[in-house]
């Protein structure tokens, strides 16, 4: 608990009425979307760099676990309050700052919601591209903060390729400033680099420079039904080497494709192992010819059925086959373990037949989709915890799955984080000495260890 005299201190700092001490408002900013929780000893809403400062310096004053947090749609634990103490919400810093279309910059608050910035550049004629799967819900502080990806990262890249600079809060209280407004700078260490993707464990963001680009003219939405995942990897990996890159390329298994079947308006024939949703953007000539690029490819490679997108109506329903797949999943089982690791391209099929291999030694459905132009698999073990068991099993898929994915030189997580959720995996893919030394960094940020405690490491910092 956090003693009186600390509260009548935050509440000089935020004032009463942006402090909540009911335990059942506690209760909501306790959990992320991994379902996993604990309640917080506090929660308060600043609206200003100089109030977090504040915070930071009482909390590190007093030893109070501090546990930043954007819209908490995290899908590895990272905003959950481990050890307590006090939740600094961002979610009212929450302005669009500048938008300047004759440089392609934007300056936003952190808790500016992903979808809502994207629409009001794009109303300028220009495009910010990273979108997570949470784009309407999640905030650009958070999506920096575990360096999101989405589905256009295969020609876009991750949140990170667009962060030109920002503006921190460092546990201690210092305010400051990294990075640049431009499109190039190489002053200094590359702090900037370093913050994104760090989980909240080295500063607080409270304001972030974006990089943006001119808005493609034309897009089209397309759909390839193979007989199995080899055939769709295929014809992935000879897409790109025919130098076409999609905008969007996303793969869904068999398992996954029944849970869509009965809820998409497009027919599909009872032999398809495997789903491709595609999308290319660019000027009108470029679209059209990618688009027929595309279909040759999926063809050669024996695509069973291909479907392209007439209008924004069709490509809509489509789409329908992606947004429907996450919840359709729980037709199998009531609760679900989600790890999104990452294998080279080629490799995927082998990932896939391993996932069907335990499938069948665990006797538990792990249904896989994902950005099949990175190698970014979603792999979904689906349980029922009620059932004795099966929590078990499902823990032990998951450490062969990610030593799997180790050995198919792959990584752990390429866009989820590290979180509370697979920091006892981490030395399956980084070196003693290498935790060692991100161990040395957290301290030169975070000396007393006060913020965002219990993440990433599986030891005390």
């Amino acid at each position: 608990m956090i003693p009186e005299h600390i509260l009548a201190e935050i509440r000089e700092i935020v004032g009463s009425s942006r402090l909540l001490l009911a335990p059942d408002e506690l209760e909501e900013y306790g959990k992320d979307a991994t379902k996993l929780g604990r309640s917080p000893d506090a929660v308060v809403f600043p609206r200003s760099a100089r109030e977090i400062s504040s915070l930071m310096r009482l909390a590190n004053r007093e030893g109070i676990s501090v546990v930043p947090r954007g819209a908490g749609s995290g899908m590895s634990g990272g905003a959950i309050p481990v050890s307590g103490g006090l939740v600094i919400s961002l979610e009212r810093m929450n302005r669009i700052l500048e938008i300047d279309p004759d440089n392609m910059v934007a300056r936003v608050e952190p808790g500016v919601i992903t979808a809502d910035l994207q629409r009001e550049v794009e109303r300028l004629g220009l495009f910010y591209p990273p979108d997570p799967a949470s784009i309407k819900i999640s905030t650009i502080g958070g999506n920096v903060a575990e360096c999101a990806g989405g589905l256009r990262a295969v020609k876009y890249g991750v949140t990170r390729d667009y962060v030109l600079g920002l503006q921190v809060v460092l546990p201690t209280g210092e305010i400051l400033q990294t990075g640049v407004q431009t499109m190039k700078g190489v002053a200094g260490y590359d702090l900037t680099r370093l913050i994104i993707g760090s989980e909240g464990t080295l500063a607080i963001i409270t304001q972030v420079i974006l990089k943006l680009l001119p808005k493609p003219e034309s897009e089209m939405t397309m759909l390839a039904l193979f007989p199995d995942v080899q055939s769709a990897a295929g014809a992935v990996t000879a897409m790109i080497r025919s130098r076409i890159l999609p905008t969007v390329l996303e793969l869904m298994d068999s398992r996954c494709i029944e849970c869509v079947r009965d809820e998409i308006q497009i027919p599909i024939p009872p032999n398809t192992g495997s789903m491709l949703l595609i999308e290319v953007d660019g000027d009108e000539a470029m679209v059209t010819k990618q688009a027929g690029r595309v279909e040759d490819v999926c063809k050669r490679w024996g695509a069973i059925q291909f479907l392209r997108a007439k209008d924004q109506v069709e490509a809509e329903t489509l789409w329908e086959a992606r947004r429907n797949l996450s919840p359709s999943l729980y037709k199998l089982r009531p609760h679900k373990m989600s790890q999104d690791v990452v294998v080279p391209r080629t490799r995927m099929p082998a990932l896939i037949s391993y996932l069907h291999e335990l499938e069948r030694d665990y006797g538990l459905p792990i249904p896989a989709f994902g950005h099949a132009g990175d190698g970014n698999i979603h792999v979904n073990i689906m349980l029922d915890n009620d059932k004795p068991g099966e929590e078990e099993r499902a823990n032990k898929i998951i450490e062969l799955v990610l030593k799997k994915v180790i050995q198919l030189g792959g990584t752990i997580t390429g866009e989820h984080g590290v979180g509370i959720t697979k920091k006892n995996y981490l030395g399956l893919e980084i070196s003693q000495e290498a935790l060692q030394l991100m161990a040395r960094i957290k301290k030169a940020f975070d000396p007393n260890g006060i913020l965002n405690p219990g993440k990433i490491f599986s030891y005390k910092i």
